[in-house]
């Protein structure tokens, strides 16, 4: 079967394993190879095969390569490829057949990922996390839309600097335009890719895209985007509890520090308890003492042993939720030293690491509001309803729709984002957790 009008887009930032990728997908005629050199500071053109061509991008991220990729297309079908993967040699006539087999109101079809995992050993934390990438949903790293239904929806949101969560965010706009989105037969290798030991910290950053998206789409945000839940909530918890700790010795350090010039006052909780009066210490750790809930404590709110049982308390609270959440990371895997150090060391930095990178995107995204459409060539499906259109697999019956939600309405009404709040183990690879 012919692969005629399709463009392959492959964003890169000039990784090695784009001249295999591109092995597989040979440019020819009707079949366009279109790569997107994102590398921010090239030394020389990229080595690329004959027939393949190459269009700058703006070094801003992938969603923008992608926009750069899409937009200097030749025809009406898009394949966006990741420049880490390997299609299988029949990838062109499955890509071919799936884009066939597609009805006019069919805007996107994806493709099967593979993640090869070691096949005499449990796998590590960042291979689980990879490997959940086969589970996702309209994944980019194998992914074809019409062109009228990525001018319908306005293209990726170039405000997600990673490769992360934009792909399900545009597969949402698209869907709510009126297309619908199916999976089709051709696969995808998407190979482990060597990384840091460091990598799950450094993915937190993606809390800050995640807060982008519960401005724009408010509190079911995950469920409209198809997102399973994430552990934010357990990351705040012990977050508070470590800065309750830490405040709280800093406290019980300060009341046991004389003052110069500090002035002796009555104080009746300390003559019930044999003392005649207390130097006046610091409203700021009184308040620290008191907000934990030891006030009601025989040893008072402003006595040093209140601030030393509630640090230990909150010290207690901290050290249960680390290791609850390092010992569900290490359980799965093939638990030998390294991998049990690097768990409990990345467990420990994960959750404030988190929770500092979703405020910052809170605060940022203040007043977000979503992509608007573009104005040209895209269109409606025929006969689309103003509704989401469903979704539907190869052979399937169609599924229910996302709804949109009231926070959404008021931002695409024009009016400020919503303020009201709402990967696990196994999320796509980049996946704060």
């Amino acid at each position: 079967m012919s692969t005629a009008g399709v463009t392959v887009v492959v964003p890169t930032l000039g990784r090695p394993s784009l001249t295999a990728l591109l092995e597989r997908v040979p440019a020819g005629p009707g079949l366009e190879v279109l790569v997107v050199d994102d590398r921010p500071n090239p030394a020389g053109p990229l080595p690329v095969p004959d027939g393949v061509r190459v269009v700058p991008g703006r070094a801003r991220g992938p969603a923008a390569a992608r926009n750069t990729g899409w937009r200097s297309a030749r025809h009406e079908w898009i394949a966006f490829l990741d420049d880490d993967v390997l299609p299988d040699p029949d990838w062109p006539q499955l890509l071919a057949a799936d884009l066939a087999e597609s009805g006019d109101d069919v805007g996107g079809v994806q493709g099967v990922l593979r993640v090869p995992l070691p096949p005499h050993r449990a796998p590590t934390d960042w291979e689980r996390v990879t490997a959940g990438l086969a589970e996702g949903r309209w994944i980019t790293a194998d992914m074809a839309y019409r062109r009228a239904a990525l001018a319908r929806a306005g293209g990726f949101d170039e405000r997600v600097p990673r490769a992360f969560r934009e792909d399900a965010e545009l597969a949402f706009r698209v869907r709510r335009a009126g297309w619908s989105l199916r999976r089709g037969r051709r696969t995808t290798v998407h190979p482990v890719r060597a990384e840091s030991p460091w990598v799950s910290v450094r993915s937190q950053r993606g809390n800050a895209d995640d807060a982008l998206l519960r401005r724009l789409y408010g509190p079911r945000w995950r469920e409209r985007l198809e997102i399973p839940p994430g552990r934010r909530r357990r990351h705040a918890a012990i977050t508070a509890a470590l800065l309750t700790a830490a405040g709280l010795a800093v406290a019980a350090w300060s009341t046991a520090q004389p003052r110069a010039g500090s002035v002796a006052a009555p104080n009746p909780v300390g003559r019930r308890l044999g003392g005649g009066s207390v130097a006046r210490r610091s409203p700021a750790g009184g308040l620290l003492g008191c907000g934990f809930g030891v006030a009601r404590s025989p040893a008072g709110c402003g006595s040093r042993n209140g601030y030393v049982i509630a640090a230990g308390v909150a010290a207690a609270v901290w050290a249960a939720g680390t290791a609850e959440f390092a010992a569900n990371r290490i359980a799965p895997g093939p638990r030998d030293p390294r991998e049990v150090a690097v768990m409990l060391a990345t467990s420990v930095a994960i959750p404030p690491v988190a929770i500092a990178h979703w405020l910052r995107g809170w605060w940022h995204w203040r007043g977000a509001r979503p992509v608007a459409a573009e104005s040209g060539p895209g269109r409606r499906p025929s006969g689309a309803p103003d509704a989401p259109a469903r979704e539907h697999g190869p052979a399937s019956g169609r599924g229910p729709a996302p709804e949109r939600g009231p926070a959404e309405e008021r931002s695409l009404a024009g009016t400020r984002g919503p303020a009201r709040e709402h990967k696990a183990l196994g999320q796509p690879a980049g996946a704060p957790r």
